[in-house]
């Protein structure tokens, strides 16, 4: 058991949260949610006993093991992939290195055997003679080969070093273990190998991650850092979301009576706690909503910032015919005769780790790049929006405050109008006056969607729009282009983003060449 007594959190006079007492408890997984900035990563920290708290304090059950998730991603570059990972239970690793110092002895001494004779006895209490293949069944699940075992972390790519060093963080069976932000470049496949893993799972894990479909796999608990406060709420992120929208609905409401309210609210825990549709959801397995009361719902005081999408005309039946384009970048091939036809209403999600050649498709079709080959043509009653993966060149060198630089996109200048516009997205005050230049990733993200939405246009080409966003934007954005009724095109690694936006599939493949399939997202994956 993990236990948080009274804990508090400032940095440089700025209180990140305070009086937090939470226990977590062997057999579930906490997933921890809060605005960017709130400080989720810094409570991970501290749980970790990397960072000491303000006040309070965090303790462990005796003899107990926690693995964290390394963010250095050059600290283990000397060591190889194998070393690395059984690094992930320290005292295994350091019996083994004592064991083969001892044995590399010249003048071995009897008391060197008897110390030899302690150390393998603890090397096979820890399942030390199954390491290796332990290693090796981590390693191939997450998706790489077990010939890497014995090659070089330095030698590892980006990706390939995030698997490594998930893999070491569980390996060995630690009874906790903190991960943030575990599926970042993960691909499909080794996320869904990430998630089934952490099912059976019968330690104790603690998650942040932005990735709704994750949290609502594994978790059976949501930690919520709001506002200076963390609370703990029964059930995965969606019943989290959809019974805090509920209950702000009804303490909005001042006309509905409490015995109303707690009928209502029973319901919703009723139906969702005995919905079986996705097999694979870690609440309905552990049943803990059963037990749920309606004071334990979450009252969220979360905001979310508007979004929504309109169409100054309707698109005619022609939008978007692509025919035989390629391609190279740095001397790769990376669009190989592309063709393609986009249909009045469809929504596309561009899938896969083929990220280059999304974005140069996408600048492409934009006008911001030229083809080696082929050709692209817009129907002429289409009106196009776009938002680039790397907004830089929008931000940089501007002295505009965001009143001023939103204002170059919209006929309507008045500051009441902007900051009625900015205010829907979460600006409000003196940010308005904010110079552009010293806006965070996902403020910029939130500026490039609000002059989306004053365009108007009847498509919308988005790459890989959740970049920087918290979980309460994205949802927002997630929402808006759901509701949208004109074409979207969009390239994402979000699996809740893609089912629940597009109709229609595509994947460059690595030779640059395209799978195009009529169907949603999780139906592509099982194929």
């Amino acid at each position: 058991m993990l236990t948080v007594t009274n804990v508090s959190m400032n940095f440089s006079g700025q209180l990140l949260f305070k009086d937090v007492d939470l226990k977590f408890t062997q057999g579930n997984c906490y997933g921890i949610i809060g605005a960017n900035g709130a400080g989720k990563s810094t409570f991970l920290r501290i749980l970790s006993g990397d960072l000491e708290p303000t006040t309070g304090n965090v303790s462990l059950k005796p003899n107990t093991r926690m693995s964290v998730l390394k963010q250095d991603h050059f600290a283990y570059d000397d060591f190889t992939v194998l070393d690395t990972v059984i690094q992930g239970n320290p005292r295994l690793y350091q019996v083994m290195q004592e064991k083969d110092a001892i044995y590399m002895k010249e003048d071995f001494s009897e008391e060197d055997g008897i110390k030899a004779a302690e150390l393998e006895a603890e090397f096979a209490e820890m399942d030390g003679w199954e390491a290796d293949s332990n290693v090796s069944r981590l390693i191939q699940g997450l998706g790489l080969s077990e010939d890497i075992l014995y090659s070089p972390m330095a030698s590892l790519t980006a990706k390939e070093k995030v698997k490594a060093l998930l893999a070491q963080a569980l390996f060995g069976n630690p009874e906790i273990v903190l991960l943030d932000e575990p599926t970042n470049h993960l691909d499909i496949k080794a996320i869904n190998w990430l998630e089934d893993f952490l099912m059976e799972y019968p330690g104790t894990v603690l998650v942040v991650s932005h990735d709704r479909h994750f949290l609502n796999t594994v978790c059976t608990n949501i930690v919520d850092v709001d506002y200076g406060k963390i609370k703990m709420y029964v059930g995965n992120y969606e019943f989290w979301y959809e019974s805090s929208q509920l209950m702000q609905r009804l303490l909005t409401n001042e006309k509905k009576r409490t015995e109303e309210k707690i009928k209502e609210l029973q319901a919703f825990i009723q139906r969702f706690s005995s919905n079986k549709s996705k097999a694979k959801q870690a609440t309905s397995r552990r049943k803990l909503l059963d037990k749920l009361t309606v004071e334990e719902m979450p009252a969220s005081s979360r905001r979310y910032p508007f979004v929504g999408f309109t169409m100054d005309r309707e698109p005619g039946k022609d939008i978007l015919l692509v025919e035989n384009i390629s391609k190279t970048i740095d001397g790769v091939k990376v669009l190989n005769n592309i063709s393609f036809r986009v249909n009045r209403g469809d929504k596309i999600a561009f899938v896969g780790e083929n990220e280059i050649a999304n974005t140069t498709l996408f600048k492409i079709i934009m006008g911001e790049m030229e083809p080696d080959e082929g050709s692209y043509k817009w129907g002429i009653t289409t009106s196009t929006s776009y938002l680039p993966m790397d907004n830089s060149d929008y931000f940089n060198n501007s002295e505009y405050n965001l009143i001023e630089w939103l204002s170059q996109y919209t006929k309507e200048t008045t500051e009441s109008f902007m900051r009625g516009f900015l205010g829907r997205m979460l600006f409000s005050g003196d940010d308005v006056y904010k110079n552009v230049q010293v806006l965070s990733g996902g403020e910029k993200v939130r500026c490039m969607l609000s002059r989306m939405m004053l365009y108007g246009s009847n498509v919308l080409v988005l790459d890989q729009p959740t970049n920087h966003l918290d979980l309460e934007s994205i949802t927002a954005v997630n929402q808006g282009l759901i509701n949208f009724k004109g074409n979207v095109i969009f390239a994402s690694h979000d699996h809740e983003f893609i089912q629940t936006i597009a109709d229609r599939i595509m994947e460059i493949q690595a030779d640059g060449t395209l799978i195009d399939k009529l169907c949603t997202y999780d139906d592509y994956i099982s194929m």
